[in-house]
Formats: C-alpha cells, structure tokens, sequence
C-alpha cells in the first residue's frame, strides 16, 4: 500500500459490496465501510509519516472520508473498480488534514543552492515588451498601470492624484490589464 493510494487488493471485494449497498444490502455497506476504513487509515498514517506529523488527525480523515463515501455514493459512476473513486476521495481528506495543521512540504536547498542561483538583474526583453504593451493603452489607463502595477502606488493614492474616486480607478485598471492581455495574447500566438 502507497500513501498516495489505496491497496488495489481489497478492491475486488469493494466493487461488488458496493453495488449490493447501493442496491439495498446494508451488510454489505457496513462491511465495505470497515475494509475502506482500513484502508483508509494504512493511506493517512503512510501520508503523514512521509510529511513527518503526528497521526493525531488520523481517525478524523477516516471518519471525514467515510462520511464523505456515504453522502457521495451515488455519484460513483458504477463503473468496474470503486478503488479509484475511493482513492480520490481519501486523498482530498488527508491534504484537507494537513492544510488545516498548517503542513507545507519543504525541501532543504543548501546542498545545491549553487544551481538555483537567481538571475543578476531583470531581463531587458521583458521591460521592454512590457513598456511596448503599455503604450498600446490610452493616456488614463496607461498611467493608472503604471501608477499601481508598476510603481507600486496604492488606488487610494493613485485615485487622489488623479482625482478619481477609487472605484473609478479599479474599474480603469481592470479594463486596462484585460486589454493588455489581450494584446499580448495578439502578439504572442
């Protein structure tokens, strides 16, 4: 079993027990749950191990994914293998679990930070076509680009110089960045 799926060797039991308990057999249904869980449980410890958290969360992502099953069941597709579905469903829990802790996934870099080094300066291309794009612009939308994207002024600010009121402005620098996009999209098929 992999913490990013479930052991596909229970699921030749799972797609039967699960049409019997879409078709009524509650036996079935609880014994599915119970194999799922199981499964379930295996996939959330692996996945937290591998992120290096406490299992603390581990009974909440089975309790969530079987809840989860059980209001959703009649959106699997009946198709041969549930195992899939399944799988989907436990491994959006478990990222829902460690985005509530906070997890974030993190890389030591010092032993080839060397090849990551960054560039020296800004590309002189890139301020080029930029400033190439913003003279396609009216004089308004133009300073009001460069006025918050560029110079990093505020609307509040940029609204007061040019006597504006904010909303104006936010309006204007909407339909100024559509159209820019538009223009690169133009010049860049």
């Amino acid at each position: 079993m992999s913490a990013t799926s479930i052991d596909a060797g229970g699921e030749d039991k799972w797609t039967p027990a699960m049409r019997a308990a879409l078709a009524g057999d509650e036996a079935a249904y609880r014994r599915l749950l119970e194999e799922i869980g199981r499964s379930v449980r295996g996939m959330a410890r692996s996945a937290f191990a591998r992120a290096r958290v406490g299992d603390a969360d581990i009974e909440d992502v089975v309790q969530e994914t079987l809840l989860a099953i059980h209001l959703k069941r009649h959106t699997w597709d009946g198709g041969p293998r549930v195992a899939p579905w399944v799988n989907a469903i436990a491994r959006h829990k478990i990222i829902d679990a460690m985005r509530r802790r906070g997890v974030r996934r993190a890389e030591p870099i010092e032993d080839f930070e060397a090849t990551l080094a960054a560039p020296e300066g800004e590309d002189p291309h890139t301020r080029g076509d930029v400033e190439r794009l913003i003279r396609t612009l009216g004089p308004r939308q133009r300073d009001i680009v460069t006025s918050i994207s560029l110079e990093g002024q505020s609307i509040a600010a940029t609204a007061a110089r040019l006597s504006m009121s904010e909303v104006a402005v936010r309006v204007a620098l909407h339909r100024a960045l559509k159209a820019l996009a538009a223009a690169w999209r133009s010049a860049n098929p």
